[in-house]
């Protein structure tokens, strides 16, 4: 692989180009294009992931400032910010969208076998949503309040390797509750979602299709005790019970039994009660993977801190879901190219090596790879002596 080229082009190396030249003819994407292939936008676009650049003239002026070296990563010409805004705006986002569920689920079967931090061997989802403000005036297509606009990122995610195995763009007024209906629920797995995805008729469409849900009553659940089960209180637990859903609707929409656990958190004292229709595990096991759920808010935060979707340089729909998807298959490429190099190194430092070092022509596996280098000295050669006292 390395001969001598950079490491954005060795990057590019690990993308499925054959696959990707399906998706863009699917959507006739290169239809009429002379300049700024499909191809080449995607290049463009995830390196201005990889670099932090947070404008179109950003994008052209780094590009050109390293004119020499624009071939070997694949561009066939200089990318003006004129042709890159057009692209965006014009090119269908189902072709980046596309691109991404094509190189998560080229992830998935890579981390397949990478351990949770609980001993289970069942897939783990958390579901969560994460709302990214916009100025109502220039992107009036994504209504949320009276005076902002704004876009909700609907993710969920795979907890094994931090891969998003489900991703919906939506304006910010969809109620979270309602990706439930998208999703195809696999069986056996275990959905650990917040109080803001409780709703009895949803969670009971999930029951039966065999998958299990994790998740926290309201303050106002309403239910009757059917049974108990031992519990240890020197553990947190403080009961563990089948219960019956109150009130008309609830019980019809959700007919069968429920399991109860209220758990004491002897570090902060908050007491917190999770809902759940998995009746196998402890108790101390559910409330473990619900905690598991902070890794969605984790991946958020850094989505938000190390990929660009906070400044858009596009105020289209077409142009903002451009970006968002191509900031998420750049992620999961690099998860790719971590696991493919067996790399010790995490995601965070990946990205932080290759924001500055895109251009070096350095083997990517040496590059990327945890451990201090040595640094040569050339001892008192010809150092001159400035200050001695």
């Amino acid at each position: 692989m390395y001969v001598g080229k950079t490491l954005f082009a060795q990057v590019m190396e690990f993308m499925p180009w054959t696959s990707f030249s399906r998706i863009v003819h699917r959507y006739q994407g290169n239809a009429g294009v002379r300049t700024l292939s499909c191809a080449e936008q995607f290049r463009a676009m995830a390196f201005a992931q990889l670099t932090w650049r947070e404008s179109l003239r950003d994008i052209e002026v780094s590009l050109s400032a390293n004119a020499t070296k624009l071939y070997a990563m694949g561009f066939r010409s200089t990318v003006k910010r004129s042709t890159l805004a057009d692209a965006n705006e014009s090119r269908d986002w189902r072709i980046w969208a596309d691109l991404a569920a094509l190189l998560i689920r080229r992830a998935r079967k890579l981390y397949v076998d990478q351990a949770l931090a609980l001993d289970l061997d069942s897939t783990v989802y958390a579901l969560d949503s994460s709302t990214i403000d916009l100025c109502l005036s220039l992107f009036d297509w994504a209504p949320f309040r009276s005076t902002k606009a704004a876009i909700k990122l609907h993710t969920l995610l795979d907890l094994r390797g931090a891969i998003p195995a489900f991703i919906h763009i939506s304006d910010g007024k969809l109620h979270d509750v309602n990706v439930l209906d998208m999703l195809t629920f696999e069986a056996g797995a275990f959905y650990v979602m917040d109080r803001g995805y409780l709703d009895f008729a949803r969670l009971y469409r999930l029951h039966q299709a065999g998958a299990f849900f994790v998740t926290r009553a309201k303050s106002n659940f309403n239910a009757r005790r059917v049974y108990s089960a031992p519990c240890d209180r020197s553990e947190g637990v403080i009961c563990d019970q089948r219960v019956a859903l109150g009130g008309f609707y609830a019980a019809h929409d959700y007919p069968e039994h429920m399991r109860r656990i209220r758990f004491k958190d002897p570090d902060s004292g908050k007491t917190l009660v999770f809902l759940t229709n998995n009746t196998a595990l402890p108790a101390l096991t559910i409330c473990a993977l619900y905690k598991q759920r902070w890794q969605v808010e984790l991946f958020f935060k850094w989505i938000k801190q190390h990929l660009r979707i906070k400044k858009f340089i596009g105020t289209s729909e077409n142009a903002v879901k451009t970006q968002i998807w191509c900031a998420v298959a750049t992620y999961v490429l690099i998860a790719i190219v971590k696991k493919e190099l067996h790399l010790d190194a995490s995601l965070y430092t990946c990205l932080q090596i290759l924001s500055v070092s895109v251009f070096e022509k350095t083997e990517i596996s040496c590059a990327l790879q945890l451990g201090e280098l040595p640094i040569k000295s050339d001892g008192d050669a010809n150092q001159l002596i400035l200050f001695d006292f």
